[in-house]
């Protein structure tokens, strides 16, 4: 049976453990096209960067338990709660059931009817459903790792609180008894009864002035938020198997695109742990271009063409602008380097800002490129001159440079002749090939890409394959595995008999009971990465092992069900807890386009 994740409920009692740490899984997300907000099964909203999502947290509990900035809503008795998002929407609504009544909160980071606000919306609507519930509220406005100290300063107008540079108000009817609110934070009670209804708001910038709505109108925009939503998603046009899932994906997709931008975040969140306690605890509030050109892709496939554009639009100017780098920040720079920060971090995992990977080289950014400005083409769309200028002198850069060693798809710090990252400079070249015939790119190089191309491909049968292990291999001179190379079955590598007996052999030797580690030894390190299990799975969906591909998934689908609909990076296969950052973009895509090939989808070659 398929899942429904837009319908499906996530229930329990909430425990934080003796850390004050919450399950990765029971976190929730809201999104308005420039920030994200994670809210846990128990109310609080433990993260939350305003008014961007690479913007300083002002809500950072996640990272700092117990110092940390938050704002919750919980009943003051011990509860049990229902959650699940609203039907094809990213509007949260948790129901909290005590043994003297039952309320409901309904969340929202709103919108209004042209779009998206020119202010950051959180409202949280309170509705009292049986009997009598009291709530307590409690904000803590963040310190931003103690470098900013928060206080209020009242005016004629409202009561402002200040957090270094971002400045709000706390919004609230009579029905909420506040006990204070000072430069430390609020704390304020609510009691609610069944038939009554009332809605709390934070509205926020960054060195911007704020309006002041009234409590009836952001509460309407709850309402409005839900419907915006919801047209959304009926406009995607993919009507095949696991329907609902593929607009979950795609919606949880959509909170990673930045509007003001076109950009496309990898995650919403910094320093996650890959492993309990361990150090690859990563940033990654930056755009990949292989994370923007997958989710491009996704975007492309069930007609979500403005998003596709736009991001499209934005990775075309920053190639331009900076060359095939790694990832850039939201607004197109380069982004930082590692830069430890003073908190706790997720249960005692050192957290970070910044990303080490920046300065890479990495063969895979050409493959990405290439296959989406295909996909894009595909689709009936046109490349203008200049952006045929740039692709052209990308694919001469491809073919200049592919005999470099690189640090591969998973950045790693050693350096190697990586198979996937060869594969990767021949679906460059394939592409570029293919674009060039169909009239999309100047043809004068056409040749010289046929010939690399050709060069290519003898190099990896040459070096990268493994008689003995009937696989190819991690990269030539090793006896290791990389689950990423499924993905060459999406690319259209030709050696398909190869291939297959590839998958075979990363399935014996990566494969940890539904999931999938990603390269031989990682075991030792990390949990399973959830987009290698989508991709394996997409991959025998491909080779015609329709079964097979679809048991898999219901595995997959079956061991993720725990949470409401939101992915992380990573999954301990020992006990089913997540890993990593969330929601993270390449677990959802892998799983949207997962469910694409098992209903038959393949893009065109």
């Amino acid at each position: 049976m398929e899942r429904e994740p837009s319908e499906g409920l996530q229930y329990g009692a909430p425990q934080r453990d003796e850390g004050g740490w919450l399950p990765l899984e029971e976190y929730g997300a809201l999104g308005d096209g420039r920030s994200v907000a994670l809210i846990g099964l128990d109310g609080s909203i433990d993260w939350w960067c305003v008014p961007h999502m690479d913007s300083p947290p002002l809500f950072d509990k996640l990272l700092a338990p117990h110092t940390g900035g938050y704002f919750s809503i919980t009943p003051s008795a011990p509860f049990v709660a229902e959650r699940r998002y609203l039907p094809d929407s990213n509007v949260l609504e948790t129901t909290f059931i005590t043994r003297e009544g039952r309320a409901r909160l309904t969340e929202s980071l709103n919108s209004g009817p042209a779009g998206r606000l020119p202010w950051a919306e959180l409202a949280r609507r309170i509705e009292g459903i049986e009997g009598q519930m009291d709530l307590n509220i409690a904000i803590d406005f963040g310190t931003q790792a103690d470098t900013v100290s928060p206080y209020l300063a009242p005016n004629d107008n409202a009561c402002v609180f200040h957090a270094g540079r971002i400045l709000g108000m706390f919004l609230h009817d009579h029905q909420v008894q506040v006990k204070r609110k000072d430069d430390l934070g609020v704390r304020a009670s609510l009691s609610i009864a069944a038939g009554q209804r009332t809605v709390v708001a934070i509205i926020a910038g960054r060195d911007e002035p704020l309006v002041v709505p009234p409590l009836a109108l952001i509460d309407e925009r709850i309402d409005g938020s839900h419907r915006e939503w919801c047209q959304w998603s009926r406009s995607l046009v993919y009507d095949g198997p696991y329907k609902p899932l593929v607009v979950r994906n795609a919606l949880a997709l959509k909170l990673l695109l930045s509007s003001p931008s076109g950009s496309i975040m990898a995650a919403a969140t910094s320093s996650l742990p890959e492993r309990i306690g361990g150090n690859k605890n990563y940033d990654y509030r930056f755009a990949w271009i292989r994370d923007a050109g997958y989710t491009i892709e996704a975007f492309l496939s069930i007609g979500a063409q403005p998003e596709a554009k736009a991001a499209f639009s934005w990775l075309l100017r920053r190639l331009d602008e900076h060359g095939p780098r790694v990832f850039y920040t939201l607004d197109g720079a380069i982004g930082a380097c590692v830069r430890p920060i003073d908190l706790p971090g997720y249960k005692h995992s050192p957290p970070v800002v910044g990303n080490d990977a920046r300065d890479q080289l990495q063969h895979g950014v050409f493959g990405d490129i290439f296959e989406t400005a295909r996909c894009f083409i595909d689709c009936g769309n046109i490349l203008d001159s200049p952006s045929a200028m740039i692709l052209s002198a990308l694919a001469d850069q491809c073919a200049d440079g592919w005999r470099q060693q690189d640090a591969g798809i998973w950045e790693l710090p050693d350096k190697q002749h990586y198979t996937m990252s060869k594969i990767s400079c021949w679906q460059a070249l394939s592409r570029a090939i293919e674009l060039a015939d169909g009239g999309h790119l100047p043809t004068t190089c056409r040749e010289r890409w046929d010939r690399e191309r050709q060069r290519v491909q003898a190099w990896i049968e040459a070096h990268c394959w493994s008689e003995a292990h009937q696989a190819y291999l991690f990269y030539p001179g090793s006896d290791r595995l990389d689950a990423s190379l499924a993905l060459a079955v999406r690319f259209g590598y030709p050696s398909v008999a190869r291939l297959r007996s590839t998958l075979e052999a990363i399935q014996d030797e990566l494969g940890a009971g539904p999931f999938h580690y990603r390269y031989s030894e990682a075991q030792t390190q990390e949990g399973c990465f959830l987009a290698c299990t989508f991709w394996v799975i997409e991959a025998w969906a491909i080779l015609g092992q329709q079964a097979r591909a679809e048991a898999a998934y219901g595995k997959a689908l079956g061991a993720l069900s725990q949470g409401v609909g939101i992915y992380s990076e990573m999954i301990d296969p020992q006990n089913g807890q997540y890993l990593g950052n969330l929601p993270q973009g390449l677990s959802h895509l892998a799983a949207l386009r997962a469910a694409l090939a098992i209903g038959g989808y393949r893009p065109e070659r």
